[in-house]
């Protein structure tokens, strides 16, 4: 029994790697970046923060309504991981909309399939409003 209780406090003490994250993916930047409420100065504000790969699970789960399984698949993610994904991003709208906290959305170990043009900063492969291809 003790030595039991020995094994499992070296277990804790770091004597295991954790698996390394894989890299999320979303399709695109989003085209807003923070949401407050009206009439509060930004400053002011306490703020909670969403990372790319959290909005982009809310995107596909709740805006294109697309099955976990499906979802996770284009996130290059397993559908338990993005279950997860999308209960910490629910968690975090709700708490902002509810206190009145402001949403910031950064961060993350993402790959963006479609960068925004780096002159307008539209998301598209080729740009028509500043007409650049790259």
């Amino acid at each position: 029994m003790l030595i039991k209780k020995i094994t499992i406090l070296v277990k804790n003490l770091g004597g295991f790697m954790p698996r390394p994250m894989k890299c999320r993916i979303i399709t695109e930047m989003p085209n807003h970046i923070a949401f407050k409420p009206v009439g509060f100065p930004m400053e002011e504000l306490e703020k909670v923060i969403l990372s790319l790969d959290e909005y982009e699970a809310l995107r596909l789960a709740d805006f294109e309504e697309l099955y976990q399984e499906i979802a996770a698949e284009k996130m290059n993610v397993s559908r338990q991981t993005f279950g997860n994904i999308v209960k910490s991003a629910r968690k975090k709208v709700a708490e902002a909309l509810i206190t009145g906290k402001a949403i910031l959305i950064e961060g993350g170990d993402v790959t963006i399939l479609n960068k925004p043009c780096p002159r307008c900063r539209k998301n598209m492969k080729s740009c028509p409003k500043c007409e650049d291809k790259n």
